[in-house]
């Protein structure tokens, strides 16, 4: 009878600990997100100064 106790104590545990996992996993997320826009943003403008410099000549 107790280890059903230890097992449901346990489940309930986990079941608890889903949230904060994905909620840190929402936050990774939207980082990665954040990150490649900035790169993304960084080429483009890349782009843009090299496509007014072929159009020039």
């Amino acid at each position: 009878m107790e280890m059903v106790g230890g097992l449901f104590a346990l489940f309930g545990l986990f079941l608890s600990l889903i949230p904060l996992v994905m909620a840190i996993l929402l936050v990774v997320w939207v980082y990665q997100i954040r990150q490649n826009s900035a790169e993304q943003v960084k080429q483009n403008n890349e782009i843009i100064k090299l496509l007014k410099n072929d159009a020039s000549e």
